[in-house]
C-alpha cells in the first residue's frame, strides 16, 4: 500500500465528459445524465484499498444523506483488472452489492476518465456545481485507517453544506491520500 495524495484539480475546472459501464445495472451511463440538480460528487474509489474500504459506510451515508437535497454521487473504478482482478466488473457489481451503494458504481476500462480528471488515489473526491465547474476535491474528512479519528465526511460535508446555503465553498481544502490508482 503507497501513500499516494490528491493531485488538486484546478477549482473552476470543467467536469471531463464520460460514457462508462455501470457494474450495478450494466447500462453504459453518461456523466450528463447522473449530474445532480444541486451537485455532483465524483469518487475515485476500488474494491481492495483499505483506504475506502475505510471509507465505504460514510461514503453510502454522505451519499444517502445528500441525494435527497439533489446531489447526485457516481464512484468510478479505474484499476488495471489484470494486474487486480479482485478490481473486475463482476467483482466491482458484487462490492457495490455488498455495500449497498446508493449511486452507480462505473467501470473506467480505459483509464482515460482518470487521466482526464488527473485522479491519483483512491479514494479521490470530486464535488462539481450546477454548472458541472470544480468546486471542492480532495479528502472525506481527516480520518485515515489507523489513526483514530472518527469518520464524519466533514471536509466533503461543508463543501455541498456551502452549496446548499448559497456560500463560498471552503478555500481551505486538503488532498485525499490513498493507494495508487494501479495504472496500466
Amino acid at each position: 500500500m503507497s501513500l499516494t495524495p490528491s493531485t488538486m484539480l484546478p477549482l473552476g475546472t470543467k467536469a471531463p465528459d464520460f460514457t462508462l459501464l455501470d457494474t450495478v445495472s450494466g447500462n453504459m451511463m453518461q456523466l450528463e445524465e447522473l449530474k445532480g440538480p444541486k451537485g455532483t460528487v465524483v469518487m475515485f474509489i476500488c474494491n481492495h484499498c483499505p483506504f475506502v474500504l475505510h471509507v465505504n459506510e460514510e461514503l453510502v451515508r454522505v451519499a444517502n444523506d445528500y441525494r435527497v437535497t439533489g446531489f447526485h454521487f457516481i464512484a468510478i473504478s479505474s484499476n488495471d483488472v489484470v494486474k487486480y482482478p479482485q478490481d473486475s466488473p463482476e467483482k466491482m457489481k458484487q462490492h457495490a452489492d455488498e455495500q449497498d451503494y446508493p449511486f452507480p458504481y462505473l467501470y473506467d476500462k480505459t483509464q482515460e476518465v482518470a487521466k482526464a480528471y488527473d485522479a491519483a488515489c483512491t479514494p479521490d473526491l470530486y464535488l462539481f456545481d450546477t454548472s458541472l465547474k470544480l468546486v471542492y476535491r480532495g479528502q472525506l474528512d481527516d480520518s485515515r485507517p489507523g489513526n483514530g479519528i472518527p469518520l464524519t465526511g466533514r471536509s466533503l460535508r461543508e463543501a455541498m453544506d456551502a452549496i446548499l446555503g448559497n456560500k463560498q465553498v471552503p478555500a481551505i481544502q486538503k488532498p485525499s491520500i490513498g493507494c495508487n490508482i494501479k495504472w496500466k
